[in-house]
């Protein structure tokens, strides 16, 4: 029997804290990894508005567009380089950003927890092909699991994280990741998100959106992150 998943503490932020929220750049193309360091070994531009992926959107929302803002939740301490940037969400973009953004799924009674593995020296090797010496990370990230988001009350705009459990991804990238997507999510229970299948950013249903997520063995949840 389904039971309700409870708020037990309030979990959205009241202000609007990032402008219009990306609104403007509904239809934008989507393109993986739009941006760079501008230097080796990624020569991409710091910033743009003509295209984004889902990350690189929800950064440049958060960051109003500028980019002294952007640089600094896309870097640790806005020092740009490739080793620098905050290449995964559950180590380094989160934690690193808890300035700005706190990860607020432990507020509802029904969170559970998704325990990962971060090995990113494996990461820089074998995507990368560079030799970098970072200590592999375990990090318990808490989300609600997809059966109780239609409950879930959003009485601000918040960035959704969507959170999966596929033991594939170790054996192609070289370590476990549980951050598959993200977006903004309106309190009319609207997702904005640079979408990889409609192939721009695009406004969709968030329930609907969920239910075709839940079709997939592996989606277990998300985490719910408030804008402070």
């Amino acid at each position: 029997m389904r039971r309700l998943c409870l708020l037990i503490l309030l979990c959205g932020c009241s202000c609007n804290t990032t402008g219009d929220f990306g609104r403007s750049w509904l239809g934008a193309p989507y393109v993986s990894s739009p941006l760079g360091d501008v230097a080796p070994p990624d020569n991409g531009p710091l910033i743009r508005y003509d295209a984004f992926d889902c990350t690189t959107f929800v950064e440049t929302v958060l960051a109003d567009g500028r980019l002294d803002k952007l640089n600094q939740i896309r870097y640790k301490n806005g020092q740009i380089g490739f080793l620098n940037r905050n290449h995964f969400v559950e180590t380094d973009w989160l934690p690193n950003n808890s300035n700005l953004l706190e990860n607020v799924s432990g507020h509802y009674d029904c969170a559970k927890i998704r325990r990962v593995y971060i090995d990113k020296s494996a990461w820089f090797k074998i995507v990368h092909n560079m030799d970098v010496v970072v200590p592999a990370q375990w990090v318990d990230l808490e989300y609600v699991p997809y059966e109780y988001v239609r409950d879930v009350v959003i009485d601000a705009p918040m960035v959704v994280l969507f959170i999966a459990d596929n033991p594939k991804n170790r054996d192609k990238i070289g370590t476990d990741i549980a951050v598959v997507h993200m977006g903004v999510v309106m309190p009319n229970r609207v997702l904005r998100h640079a979408s990889s299948e409609r192939g721009m950013v695009v406004d969709v249903d968030f329930d609907e959106y969920v239910k075709e997520r839940m079709k997939n063995p592996n989606n277990l949840g998300v985490s719910l992150v408030k804008i402070k």
